[in-house]
């Protein structure tokens, strides 16, 4: 059993779900890398075939758990790109929307 392992994961992934959640209340990308969060579910990733291939423990769950939160925060960051880019559009320019609205300029 890898107990420091385990405790490395627990602490990384307890910062994903405010990741998360300030992705998703915001709407925005701001302050978020595509690219950072692709090397971040790469280097899970090998630490689950590490787990497969030569140490299979509990800590693998960890890993697919911390692997599934940094891939819904991606989704998110395409999700309020997309949003972005549409409140970009000529059609839209001037619009005027609610205070307190999730969707910011």
């Amino acid at each position: 059993m890898d107990i420091f392992e385990a405790l490395m994961l627990l602490c990384f992934g307890a910062a994903w779900p405010f990741s998360i959640y300030r992705s998703y209340k915001s709407g925005s990308v701001n302050g978020k890398s595509p690219f950072f969060l692709i090397v971040v579910i790469i280097g899970y990733t090998a630490g689950i075939l590490h787990k497969v291939l030569y140490s299979y423990d509990f800590v693998l769950y960890l890993y697919f758990l911390n692997i599934a939160m940094v891939a819904t925060d991606l989704l998110l960051y395409v999700r309020n790109s997309k949003m972005f880019q549409h409140l970009k559009s000529p059609a839209l320019q001037g619009l005027q929307y609610p205070a307190g609205s999730r969707v910011q300029h």
